[in-house]
Formats: structure tokens, sequence, C-alpha cells
């Protein structure tokens, strides 16, 4: 089993920045890829941006540029970098870690600002 707890969250104004983190507890060393999801309210959960052990990563279209992912795979911690903000990336965020399975977090609040 894998516990996921993030913390970050919060109110921004539009062009603000925001760190998330997220700790993961249990059978941690398990865990291959971490990553982050949002969902809007009435929207599909949609892919933010994930991160391989090895450091290999993918963002989704519409945070490219602006968010970054970075892992410590020592303390079994992931973290995203959010920068130059919008409203519309106001959304629960949430992080997932693979074994063989998909663990997910529950979730903490973006709102940002216009």
């Amino acid at each position: 089993q894998v516990r996921l707890v993030e913390s970050g969250g919060g109110l921004v104004q539009a062009g603000g920045s925001l760190r998330l983190s997220c700790a993961a507890s249990g059978s941690a060393a398990s865990i291959n890829a971490m990553g982050w999801h949002r969902q809007a309210p009435g929207k599909k959960r949609e892919l933010v941006a994930f991160i391989t052990r090895d450091g290999a990563t993918n963002y989704g279209d519409s945070v490219k540029g602006r968010f970054t992912i970075s892992r410590d795979n020592a303390k079994n911690t992931v973290f995203l970098q959010m920068n130059s903000l919008k409203p519309e990336d106001t959304a629960v965020y949430y992080c997932s870690g693979t074994t063989y399975r998909v663990y997910w977090g529950q979730g903490t609040q973006v709102t940002v600002s216009s």
C-alpha cells in the first residue's frame, strides 16, 4: 500500500506562483512514476505532469513552459512548481504514484484569481 499526501495549494493571483508537494509513505520504494493531475468543476481529470524514477518527464500541453515537476527519490516526494498561473489553472490537484496500480492522494485546491 502507498499513501500520498499533498500540500501547498491555496489562493494566488494570476501571474503568481505556487509549489505543490506530495509525500509518499508505505511501500513508497516500489513507486515508479509519480505525477500530478487536476480536475476543475464540471471537467474531466487531466494530466498535468509526471516524472519517472529516472527523471524522465512529460507535461500536459496547457502547462508546458510554466510548470516544472521534480522528484526527490530519497524522500519519496514529488514537487510541482507552478509559475505564471492563470485562472484556468484553478482546480483540485491530485498526486499520483504508480506501482502495479495507480495510487491517488486526497487532492489540494489551487485557486487562481483574475
